[in-house]
């Protein structure tokens, strides 16, 4: 008994384990109608907002109006911001003409940079300040504007009573703003019209009050003729010592001579067979003793003079 007990135990042998493959399908794992339906609901509410936003801003007429919201925003910036406005307008190019005529004119002092409108600012120029022949204006962002004008040059001055005008070159008649010094003067000697006398009625002058009529400055003529300013010019290159010549329009130009008497010239270009002319006839006047009271070689070919 005691050799069995010091004995070790032994196990009893265990059988091979075989893999048994089981042809047996697995039950199929369904998840309840109701708790689908619930999932889905909860799928759907999750997502909603999003989905409604995503529509919202993408959307081309919500984008449209975003648009359109910030343009009218960006327009009201600008049409308040003083910085867009033209108050600084300099001008270059003026001599005897005012630059605050010529800003005047361009119709630009005051006014929006988006309103401004350089080509017809120019031709306003030029068309309201005499004597401006040329004018360009400049535009810059945001309220830069620069102008420049050229003026016409005077070739000689038309006087008209008590008042003064340039002579242009191509004929056109301005106001004398300056004094001009070595210019040949062209006095005209066409009658100014007298102011109408006031008719007495309703728009009659109350007695012992005084009205003052406004002093005319423009001209009877607009322009000077251009055979009588290329005659009158050809004198003055011909006989340098002229100063000033007189106009009438039925005789043309003349000159008193130094001497005492009248000569008429007449207009055109042919001045100087007319100054050979009149110093023959002139010659011949004085030889004989006798003292011319004018001399007219209008028509060169048909001289006439009354002497004494």
């Amino acid at each position: 008994m005691k050799r069995r007990q010091n004995q070790p135990r032994r196990l009893r042998k265990q059988p091979k384990m075989r893999r048994v493959d089981s042809a047996m399908p697995l039950p199929r794992l369904r998840v309840p109608k109701k708790a689908r339906r619930r999932r889905r609901r909860n799928q759907v509410r999750s997502r909603m907002p999003l989905t409604t936003l995503r529509q919202i801003l993408l959307s081309a007429r919500w984008i449209s109006l975003g648009l359109l919201a910030l343009s009218i925003y960006a327009l009201t910036l600008i049409g308040l911001d003083e910085n867009f406005y033209l108050t600084s307008i300099p001008v270059e190019g003026v001599v005897s003409v005012p630059a605050t005529e010529v800003v005047q004119a361009s119709n630009l002092a005051g006014s929006h940079v988006f309103a401004a409108n350089p080509g017809a600012a120019a031709q306003q120029i030029m068309d309201n300040v005499p004597g401006i022949i040329s004018a360009e204006v400049t535009l810059n962002w945001p309220n830069q504007v620069h102008i420049n004008v050229t003026e016409d040059s005077p070739i000689a001055i038309w006087v008209e009573g008590s008042n003064q005008f340039w002579v242009t070159r191509n004929g056109r008649l301005i106001p004398a703003r300056t004094e001009s010094l070595g210019l040949l003067m062209i006095q005209s000697e066409v009658e100014i019209p007298a102011a109408p006398t006031p008719v007495a009625g309703e728009d009659a002058l109350v007695a012992g009050e005084e009205t003052a009529v406004p002093e005319t400055i423009s001209a009877n003529m607009r322009f000077v003729p251009q055979d009588v300013l290329a005659g009158a010019l050809l004198l003055k290159e011909l006989r340098p010592n002229i100063e000033r010549l007189y106009y009438r329009p039925g005789s043309g130009l003349s000159y008193q001579d130094g001497r005492g008497w009248r000569v008429y010239f007449g207009s055109g270009t042919d001045m100087t067979q007319k100054l050979v002319v009149y110093e023959t006839i002139v010659d011949e006047l004085l030889a004989q003793g006798l003292t011319p009271q004018y001399v007219s070689v209008s028509n060169q070919e048909k001289p006439y003079f009354l002497a004494q």
